[in-house]
């Protein structure tokens, strides 16, 4: 026969174990509630984050919009200053060339005023101002005068182009290049020579006097330019400067040497003759 308080004692163990799982299954299921309301938030943030997204991305597209802008006015300035330094790139290269140029003109003046007076041979003189005017000058046709001793006329001596004898003397005070060499100035003409007129009837493109100081010592007249020259530049007219001056300086000069010369000479015979 089995004791009554054991059976009892053994119920009571079966109810509390319910008891107990009853428990341990009340937390898991709260447990499981608040894993499940932890998603469930989660997934409202979610909700409202993709709610409050097309505002964002408007925002955002807007803020990329006013950046590529300000990005493509700064590419522009860099554009514009690009442009800048390359225009004074253009404006350095290009005041090079002309101070290149303008070296190479002074060099050319120099070795043609050296030229000038490098010799008191007046054949010579002649020779290298004919020589300085077609080749600086470019000078196709033109004649180079002198002004004879206590004479009023201006003598062909020298040409280029055109036979002597097709330039006739020239009194001082008329026509071009007359009165250029009477008041002393340069004397440019738009006129072009005319192959069909005879040079004595041309009015030369330019009449250049060759004085010192105020004496007559001759003129240039250049009546056509070579074909590859298409009219007179700033050198030009500094060549023309330089010859009124250099050019009628070494002339007088050979002249002065040339009649010295002869001066001596007939002297030097004059006194070989008394020493005879």
């Amino acid at each position: 026969m089995s004791d009554g308080r054991g059976d009892n004692g053994d119920r009571g163990e079966a109810v509390l174990a319910i008891f107990q799982r009853g428990a341990d299954f009340t937390r898991e299921l709260l447990a499981e509630n608040e894993r499940l309301r932890t998603r469930i938030n989660g997934i409202e943030t979610r909700q409202q984050e993709a709610a409050q997204s097309p505002g964002d991305w408007d925002k955002l597209r807007h803020e990329l919009i006013h950046r590529i802008e300000n990005l493509e006015s700064e590419n522009r300035d860099i554009l514009e200053q690009l442009q800048q330094v390359e225009s004074e790139n253009q404006q350095f290269a290009e005041r090079y060339i002309e101070i290149e140029e303008e070296n190479n003109n002074l060099a050319n003046l120099y070795v043609a005023s050296y030229q000038l007076h490098s010799t008191l041979d007046p054949s010579e003189v002649l020779r290298i101002i004919v020589e300085i005017v077609i080749n600086l000058i470019g000078a196709e046709i033109f004649c180079v005068y002198v002004c004879p001793e206590n004479a009023n006329l201006l003598e062909p001596v020298a040409s280029e182009g055109a036979d002597l004898d097709q330039f006739p003397e020239i009194e001082i005070g008329h026509g071009p290049v007359g009165e250029a060499v009477a008041q002393g100035n340069v004397v440019c003409s738009d006129a072009d020579g005319d192959s069909g007129v005879a040079l004595s009837d041309q009015v030369p493109i330019v009449a250049i006097p060759l004085r010192v100081e105020d004496l007559p010592v001759g003129a240039i007249a250049v009546h056509r330019l070579l074909q590859q020259k298409a009219g007179f530049s700033a050198l030009d007219h500094e060549l023309f400067t330089l010859l009124a001056g250099h050019a009628a300086t070494a002339i007088f000069a050979s002249r002065l040497y040339a009649q010295s010369e002869r001066k001596l000479s007939t002297i030097q015979g004059f006194i070989d003759l008394l020493t005879k």
